[in-house]
């Protein structure tokens, strides 16, 4: 993939427009930002990019699910604060996205200045495409850089409306992930692994028939290892189970086992008899001990020992799925376990796939352990697919 790039433009100096990605989990409250604040700091290189180069910088980004209307609690303000405070210098807080107020701000820009843009899902022309939406928001910068991955899956008015009025190329952001996740997938140093997870089969059916053909080993860990521990003839108890996907799960697994591809599926599980964060009774049972009425939380301590062990011996590593419900602490160990000894690793790239993993990686303290670690959640499986993705694509050839 050969797209114009930061450094292709002529920027200096200029008014230019960044499509940043600052959709943090709000809900958590503002003072949580900065423990979730991952999308930000990966966006820091292209805006001190732009600085240096004495350009005129306008942010703009989407904050939750507003659905066209001003929602108060999803303003960016505090986001905006954030980011000021990781840059050490001032970012200026629109009301507002387009309109006369926010044109009579960036005309009074001086180079160096920083604005962040109000909620661009305030207007419901930013989710439909409108183009009318995309040339108000075109009209305020001279150039327009692609730097939010996690949206890049999205034809959004400005994600792709905007490049059909400005000269336009990715940042930096945008060109790292395409980059780390391209070179894992179209040349893996062998022994190449997969480590899937999460809660369902179907999310990773197109990643899983994307790469198979290239893995040494798969690893099945999270709420999607119950399906393929069904469809091996083990009782899951209460687990949610994707029925429709048992077939799918056995074929799998006979094919990769026909291919010399070893499967990894979890030999001991963490049980509880309630699906809650502080169930009554808690176990650590074999696979073929499986409770009745009972639920599968987590990978056990010897599945993630095992796990951790084969893992070390990888040369290429994707992983995207925690191994259990992570964001309830009791059964977060899995995950831990797992994470750090991929985070150990030396010489082999780990490509992390964004959302909830991302999150668990940022909230161990592992980040800068990991060779990459994508912003995207549905923008980093949509990839691993081999799905284009609507704003890359849109983005000229270099």
């Amino acid at each position: 993939m050969s797209k114009k790039t930061l450094t292709d433009l002529n920027l200096a100096g200029h008014r230019v427009l960044v499509r940043v990605d600052f959709n943090v989990p709000i809900e958590q409250g503002i003072e949580a930002i900065s423990n979730y604040d991952q999308r930000l700091r990966a966006t820091l290189p292209t805006i001190k990019y732009l600085v240096e180069n004495d350009c005129k910088i306008i942010l703009c980004s989407h904050l939750g699910r507003p659905n066209g209307k001003v929602v108060e609690e999803l303003r960016l303000a505090p986001v905006g604060d954030r980011l000021s405070t990781l840059l050490g210098m001032p970012v200026q807080n629109l009301q507002d996205c387009i309109g006369p107020d926010v044109k009579s701000v960036i005309d009074n820009l001086a180079p160096k200045d920083i604005v962040l843009l109000e909620n661009l899902r305030f207007h419901l022309g930013e989710e439909n495409n409108d183009p009318q939406f995309a040339e108000q928001l075109s009209s305020l910068a001279d150039f327009f850089i692609m730097d939010a991955f996690a949206v890049a899956h999205r034809a959004h008015a400005s994600t792709v409306g905007v490049g059909q009025f400005l000269p336009s190329a990715m940042g930096l952001l945008v060109q790292n992930e395409v980059e780390s996740m391209s070179k894992a997938l179209d040349s893996p140093k062998s022994p190449f692994s997969a480590l899937l997870g999460g809660a369902k089969v179907s999310d990773k059916i197109l990643v899983i028939e994307n790469i198979l053909s290239k893995l040494d080993s798969l690893f099945i860990g999270g709420g999607m290892s119950v399906t393929f521990l069904k469809s091996q003839g083990y009782s899951t108890g209460a687990s949610n189970l994707e029925e429709d996907r048992i077939k799918f799960a056995h074929d799998l697994i006979e094919q990769a086992e026909s291919r010399g591809i070893k499967v990894h599926l979890p030999e001991d599980v963490v049980v509880s008899n309630e699906f809650s964060s502080n169930p009554s009774s808690i176990r650590t049972v074999p696979i073929d001990e499986v409770p009745p009425n009972w639920y599968i939380m987590d990978i056990g301590e010897k599945s993630a020992h095992s796990f951790s062990d084969s893992l070390s011996q990888s040369k290429t590593i994707i992983w995207n799925g925690p191994m259990g419900v992570f964001e309830m602490p009791k059964f977060s160990e899995g995950t831990r376990k797992v994470a750090t000894a991929i985070g150990a690793l030396t010489g082999a790239p780990t490509v992390v796939g964004g959302g909830s993993t991302a999150e668990a990686v940022e909230a161990l303290g592992l980040m800068e352990q990991m060779s990459h670690v994508s912003t995207g959640g549905g923008a980093s499986l949509e990839f691993l697919e081999g799905k284009d993705l609507p704003g890359i694509s849109a983005l000229p050839e270099a």
